[in-house]
C-alpha cells in the first residue's frame, strides 16, 4: 500500500526533505514523478464516485496529481499555510488568486512597488472586468489605510518588493485589511519560506513564483497559492480546475526536490549577497546600495523583524542612466544578464528597460526605478570571484 507522511511537530528542514511524502506501493525513498494526464478506475461505479466526490483518488491532472499534491502539502508545510495549489507560473498564481475571488465594482489595493507583470494586471487587465484600485507607497501603513473604500476586497504586495527591495509592514498592513474586511495577499517569492513566512505576520494569502528560488537552478516554470481552506473552497478551487493554470507533474517534481536544500541555498545566497552588497557600498562609482540587512536600508529594522536573512538580491545604482548601467552590464565576464533570478548562477538586469520596461517612466520614478538602478541576483559562486568581476566592470566606468 501506499504510505504517506505527516509532518507533525518536525522543524522548518525537516518538513523541508521529508513534507508530504508519499510513497507507492515500490516504497521508493525519492519521490516519484507521476507523469500523467490521466487515471484508470475499477469499475464505473469508481468512476462517477471520483467525480461527485464519493470516492477519494485523482480523477485528471488538470485537477490534482500525486506529484504535485506532495508539492503542495510540502510548500504548506514550510509556510505553515492550511493548504496550497502549485500553479503553472508565478504570475499564474497571482492572476488565479484575483480573478478568483474579485468581481466587478470590488477595488484592490497594491503598493507601487512590484512586478511589472503583477502591475500590468492591477492596472490594465482587472479594469476590464469592472475592478478597481489604488496604488500606494507600500512602506507607508497611513497610505494604506486612507486607501481602504467599502468596496476595498483585497490588498496585495511584495516584500522585499522587486526590484527596490522595500520591505512592507505584514503586521500592521494585515491589521489594515482585516478591519476593512479585506485579504492581504503576499507575493513571497524574494525571500522563499526558508527565510520569511508572511502568514505568521497576519497574511491570509502567499503567492510565489517558485520558477526562482524555489526551482534554485532555473530550469522550470511554476507558482503556488498558499491560503485557508475557506479561500480554496469558496474561490480557488473551482477556477483552478475550470480554467486550467495548472503545474505540470514534471515541474512539480523538480521544484519538490528542490525544497530538500531551500534552506541551504537561500542561508549561502544571503551570506553572499551581504558580502556583495558591502563591496559595492564602497565604491566611488555606485551611488546607492540597497540590501534589507545593511543598515543604510530604510527599512532595514523591519527587515530583521520579518526575515531570517537578507536574501539574495542587492539593487545598486550608478551615475550616468542606462548608457553607463548597459557598459557596465556589457563589461561582465562572470555575471549572466538575464532577467531572471533565483538561480545558483549569479544574473544581472536592468529593470528600467526588462522586468518593468512596460511601466511609464513616472511610474517607475514614482516606485523608485531610475535608469541607473540594476537589479543583482546574487549566486552561488566563491564572492571573490563575484567581486572581480563586478570590479573589472566598474573600471570601465
Amino acid at each position: 500500500m501506499a504510505t504517506h507522511k505527516k509532518p507533525g511537530k518536525w522543524r522548518p528542514r525537516t518538513k523541508a526533505v521529508r513534507g508530504g511524502q508519499t510513497r507507492s506501493p515500490f516504497q521508493e525513498t525519492s519521490e516519484a514523478l507521476f507523469l500523467t494526464s490521466g487515471y484508470a478506475y475499477e469499475s464505473a461505479e469508481e468512476s462517477e464516485g471520483r467525480f461527485t466526490g464519493a470516492s477519494p483518488g485523482y480523477q485528471y491532472s488538470r485537477f490534482g496529481n500525486p506529484t504535485v499534491s506532495m508539492f503542495e502539502e510540502r510548500m504548506a508545510a514550510l509556510e505553515g499555510a492550511p493548504v496550497a495549489r502549485a500553479t503553472a507560473s508565478g504570475m499564474a498564481a497571482v492572476s488565479a488568486t484575483f480573478l478568483s475571488a474579485l468581481r466587478q465594482g470590488d477595488h484592490v489595493i497594491g503598493a507601487k512597488a512590484m512586478f511589472g507583470a503583477c502591475r500590468h494586471v492591477i492596472e490594465e487587465i482587472l479594469p476590464r472586468f469592472g475592478i478597481t484600485h489604488t496604488l500606494v507607497d507600500g512602506c507607508d501603513a497611513s497610505e494604506w489605510k486612507s486607501a481602504v473604500k467599502p468596496e476595498t476586497r483585497m490588498l496585495f504586495l511584495e516584500t522585499p518588493a522587486n526590484p527596490t527591495l522595500a520591505i512592507c509592514d505584514m503586521k500592521a498592513i494585515s491589521k489594515i485589511a482585516n478591519d476593512a474586511g479585506a485579504r492581504l495577499v503576499v507575493d513571497n517569492a524574494f525571500a522563499s519560506p526558508a527565510l520569511q513566512r508572511p502568514m505568521e505576520f497576519g497574511a491570509d494569502i502567499v503567492v510565489h513564483s517558485s520558477t526562482k528560488y524555489i526551482d534554485g537552478q532555473g530550469r522550470a516554470l511554476g507558482g503556488v497559492i498558499l491560503c485557508k481552506e475557506d479561500f480554496l473552497n469558496d474561490h480557488l478551487q473551482s477556477f483552478i480546475r475550470n480554467t486550467g493554470p495548472s503545474i505540470s507533474p514534471f515541474n512539480a517534481w523538480l521544484h519538490l526536490k528542490s525544497l530538500e536544500t531551500l534552506d541551504l541555498r537561500m542561508r549561502a545566497h544571503s551570506a553572499n549577497a551581504q558580502t556583495i552588497a558591502d563591496f559595492l557600498a564602497k565604491s566611488n562609482k555606485v551611488r546607492r546600495v540597497l540590501y534589507p540587512f545593511r543598515d543604510d536600508h530604510p527599512q532595514h529594522n523591519l527587515a530583521r523583524t520579518q526575515m531570517d536573512a537578507g536574501g539574495g538580491v542587492v539593487a545598486f545604482e550608478i551615475d550616468g542612466g542606462k548608457k553607463e548601467a548597459f557598459r557596465f552590464e556589457n563589461a561582465l565576464k562572470l555575471i549572466d544578464i538575464s532577467n531572471n533570478l533565483g538561480d545558483a548562477k549569479s544574473l544581472i538586469t536592468h529593470p528600467a528597460t526588462t522586468t518593468h520596461n512596460k511601466v511609464k517612466p513616472e511610474a517607475r520614478a514614482a516606485m523608485g526605478i531610475n535608469d541607473g538602478m540594476l537589479r543583482l541576483s546574487v549566486g552561488l559562486e566563491d564572492t571573490a570571484d563575484i567581486c572581480e568581476d563586478l570590479e573589472g566592470a566598474l573600471a570601465q566606468l
